[in-house]
């Protein structure tokens, strides 16, 4: 009878079971997440949590502690750089254990395990909506923040009041310049208008009286 011993032995010898660990860990530490039965995940969770908590201090002690279970260099490599920054705050319960449903042929229970920290979809940090809420009658208390930001705002509604009131004065002053402009422009054309005519009514009248004498020439003759 096996009462009491609480260590699956996962169907293996020890070297087997040893190596396969080994292998799931250095898997979970580089790709973060990885899908297989409940009872390995469960196994694998007592062995890499550990190696996890002592990747926290950065020394070479440690990092010689885990080479000894990992037995890979990349792995081991992977946990201190990226693994063990991202932990640092975490007393513990480094991994979480989502079960996928049951296999087809054997019917095991399958699962997902994966890193906490590197789950984005759960770590998503949720904004707080803030209220503002108004005391009546009671004394208000002015920083220097808002008295600055009140003073930068009213600084700025200044502005864009007076740059509509710039415009509608330049708008009348443009117009003001160009109404005596055309006024002499026209009364330029007019007199040049006038003038030919004059000149045209003189030629004309010289001719008739060019037409006059000769007439009177010809009665004489």
């Amino acid at each position: 009878m096996r009462h009491g011993k609480k260590v699956n032995h996962l169907s293996r010898k020890k070297g087997h079971r040893r190596s396969l660990l080994s292998n799931m860990a250095c898997s979970l530490i580089e790709h973060k997440s990885i899908n297989t039965t409940l009872a390995k995940a469960k196994a694998l969770r007592v062995y890499v949590e550990p190696l996890l908590t002592k990747s926290k201090t950065d020394s070479t002690h440690s990092r010689r502690t885990v080479f000894s279970y990992l037995q890979d260099k990349g792995a081991v490599a992977e946990l201190f750089r990226e693994v063990a920054p991202k932990i640092a705050s975490r007393n513990g319960g480094y991994t979480r254990i989502i079960r996928t449903g049951y296999r087809l042929g054997d019917n095991a229970e399958m699962c997902m395990i994966e890193l906490v920290d590197f789950n984005e979809v759960y770590t998503k940090e949720t904004k707080t909506k803030t209220t503002r809420r108004s005391r009546r009658g009671g004394k208000k208390t002015t920083s220097t923040e808002t008295l600055v930001e009140d003073a930068v705002v009213e600084e700025s509604a200044v502005e864009s009041a007076e740059e509509p009131a710039a415009e509608a004065a330049e708008e009348p002053a443009t117009e003001v310049a160009e109404e005596p402009a055309a006024e002499a422009a026209k009364e330029v054309a007019t007199e040049a208008q006038e003038s030919e005519v004059e000149a045209d009514q003189s030629s004309k009248e010289e001719s008739k009286e060019d037409d006059t004498s000769s007439d009177e020439d010809k009665k004489e003759a």
